[in-house]
């Protein structure tokens, strides 16, 4: 069983390129259904519900979470852009995207495959052209590969999540720390 998704980037494109982890060592891939892709789009709160995806849709949305990872891992480092990276999220961005609808009980958005991912590209658009370019920051753990937007005071966030790496990593040093010299 693959382990609930997690949103630790403090942004949804963000945290849609995290659905593949440890890119550097034994990458982790959580879109390996399509179900695990409408559940990521509802569990992230892009929608509030999606029609049922298919294969296609995850490969289309993988092609898309490669495009804003390249992107923006080129911001964060201050390089230029990868242009067929740009016109995979350009493209993305013009599709249609959900329109969310007033009900007696707040906002709702439904959804297709296509529409959700239409939403996750704009975010990025949205992101990498914002405010919060300057806060981009990659996870301190040698193995993860997260980027996230660090808001903490003074911007010394040096994790993606405490609960995910920051205590991984704190808890190695201290074993590391407290073992015995020979």
């Amino acid at each position: 069983m693959n382990p609930a998704h997690s949103f630790v980037c403090g942004h949804p494109a963000l945290d849609f390129a995290a659905t593949l982890r440890a890119r550097r060592s034994t990458r982790f891939e959580m879109l390996t259904t399509p179900d695990r892709l409408t559940a990521w789009y509802v569990e992230s709160g892009v929608v509030d519900a999606v029609s049922p995806a298919q294969e296609g849709d995850v490969e289309q949305a993988k092609t898309v979470r490669e495009a804003v990872y390249r992107l923006v891992t080129a911001r964060r480092l201050g390089e230029p852009y990868d242009g067929s990276a740009l016109t995979v999220v350009n493209n993305a961005a013009r599709t249609p995207a959900a329109v969310p609808q007033l009900t007696p009980s707040g906002r709702w958005t439904q959804a297709t495959p296509e529409e959700a991912l239409s939403l996750v590209a704009r975010q990025a658009v949205e992101l990498l052209s914002g405010p919060d370019v300057p806060l981009l920051k990659e996870c301190g753990n040698p193995e993860c590969t997260r980027t996230y937007v660090d808001r903490s005071r003074g911007t010394r966030r040096q994790w993606c999540g405490m609960e995910s790496c920051g205590n991984r990593i704190k808890a190695a040093a201290y074993r590391a720390r407290k073992k015995p010299t020979a």
